[in-house]
């Protein structure tokens, strides 16, 4: 299948046996069979260049594996928020992905004892106001699966919100159907985080799923990623930004590629993305304006670019 788009067999293979390659049909539908170096293939096609490597860069710089865990598939980077693995699992697997070489083998919360010691963790420590789930994605979780984690932690008065991290809007959007819309929206403290990267994926289908989440009551905010090749340039910013805008999504970070081996190649110079979010601000308001910062290991805070 990968042959359609100038990969072939054994570097697909080379690639997939070291960061696998996964694609729903509805990622497939939207990809060019002429334009090989098209953004959206960008992101979706394996390619070589992740095998090479870029020295002084590994594949866990945020330390997820070796970082002592509060409990089973339950990591604390920030003192009130905390991130729970639901899921191993993605629609598609972004070749820009933090996590591209982690989830093979990642911690995550499978059975009602994991969750129940996850929320018991939680609660002891009072200081935590918000719990990020995400994985993988949750979204691709059966709805009871998905309600009982939301249910377990925002039934605890401590926390202030639920955040969902995914990208099913974006790659698998009839995933949100009206009903696990509205369930969600019944907590009143759900937020969704996905991550839109490009003004193409903004399709009919991904702005009904973001509008079914709006009108339950849910914000929904995209933190995008700097892809070169992708969205490099104010034009694609700006029609990134001003396109979710329009369908209610609130264009929240601009992050830079973050440390993590397999991606040197869709880095952007920081010089340059600093020259892009100065020729950004001249174009759009502030409520289209997302902040542009980076992860860096051992930061107790998203920097400022």
């Amino acid at each position: 299948m990968l042959l359609e788009f100038g990969v072939s067999a054994p570097e697909a293979e080379r690639v997939h046996r070291c960061y696998p390659v996964r694609l729903a049909p509805y990622n497939l539908a939207q990809l060019s069979r002429e334009d090989a170096g098209d953004p959206l293939n960008r992101m979706a096609v394996p390619s070589v260049r992740e095998l090479v490597p870029e020295p002084g860069v590994g594949a866990d710089p945020f330390a997820e594996k070796t970082r002592a865990a509060c409990c089973y598939g339950l990591k604390q980077r920030f003192p009130d928020r905390v991130l729970v693995m639901a899921h191993d699992r993605c629609a598609m697997t972004c070749r820009h992905c933090t996590r591209k070489g982690l989830l093979q083998d990642a911690e995550v919360v499978r059975t009602p004892g994991q969750l129940a010691a996850a929320v018991a963790w939680v609660k002891g420590h009072p200081g935590v106001r918000e719990v990020l789930l995400s994985g993988g994605d949750p979204l691709l979780l059966p709805d009871r699966r998905i309600l009982a984690f939301v249910r377990a932690f925002a039934r605890l008065p401590q926390i202030d919100a639920v955040r969902i991290g995914t990208r099913v809007p974006v790659t698998l959007p009839m995933r949100v159907t009206p009903v696990l819309a509205r369930a969600l929206g019944v907590f009143k403290k759900v937020w969704v985080n996905t991550q839109f990267n490009h003004a193409r994926e903004i399709t009919p289908e991904a702005a009904a799923a973001c509008a079914r989440l709006v009108e339950a009551g849910i914000p929904v905010s995209s933190q995008s990623v700097l892809l070169k090749g992708v969205n490099d340039s104010v034009g694609a910013l700006f029609d990134l930004c001003t396109g979710l805008q329009r369908i209610r999504v609130r264009p929240y970070y601009i992050f830079l590629c973050d440390p993590v081996a397999g991606i040197a190649h869709f880095r952007v110079p920081l010089r340059r993305a600093r020259r892009l979010e100065r020729e950004l601000a001249v174009r759009v308001g502030g409520l289209a304006l997302p902040r542009f910062v980076m992860d860096i290991p051992g930061s107790p805070r998203k920097t400022p670019i």
